[in-house]
């Protein structure tokens, strides 16, 4: 069993945002599978079960605490962190792009780094979903904390619907061959 992590902020005041596209994914799944999220871990929790493949985990710590959602579901379903992953945006790659990696840093994102220090360890596979860095004299924070623009939307939705397209071949062919359909894919030209 997996265990599906979509990164995000809880609340309908940041469903939409840049940083909640780890979250979108997620959640694309489980309504793409019928799935139903109930409140989990005292409230720090969304969960759903997939049967027989995975957990779907919507953190409600908001993104710098992901870990202490993130450790108590590893520990309560008996999931390794080589089977946890997590779907989270990402500002170095641009919109359009995503990429799955089998471990590795933070790369400044507080979400990762808050579950890298609650797990003891960086070896947990990524989706990485690109946003693009922000225009000059925006800050990072407002950035990731601020909605697609209108012309921005539909290239969110193909980003979403790869990613949940890529899942669903970790489910029947295993990482390494999602990183091969995946990680070159551009959706802005396709």
């Amino acid at each position: 069993m997996w265990l599906l992590v979509g990164l995000g902020n809880p609340g309908p005041r940041f469903l939409r945002t840049r940083h909640n596209l780890g979250w979108l994914v997620v959640s694309a799944l489980a309504e793409s599978q019928g799935l139903k999220f109930f409140e989990a871990l005292s409230g720090k929790a969304m969960m759903a079960e997939l049967p027989g493949k995975a957990y779907l985990l919507l953190p409600l710590t908001y993104m710098n605490l992901s870990g202490e959602a993130v450790l108590p579901a590893a520990r309560e379903l008996s999931v390794s962190p080589e089977r946890i992953l997590v779907v989270h945006d990402d500002l170095d790659l641009p919109l359009g792009r995503l990429k799955l990696v089998p471990k590795g840093g933070a790369g400044g994102h507080r979400g990762v780094l808050s579950i890298i220090s609650a797990l003891g360890t960086e070896a947990f596979p990524r989706m990485k979903l690109g946003i693009g860095r922000p225009l000059k004299g925006v800050s990072v924070k407002d950035y990731v904390l601020s909605e697609f623009g209108p012309e921005e939307w539909p290239l969110a939705e193909k980003v979403i619907e790869a990613g949940v397209e890529a899942i669903e071949v970790i489910f029947s062919e295993g990482l390494e061959k999602a990183m091969t359909l995946y990680n070159r894919r551009d959706l802005i030209k396709n």
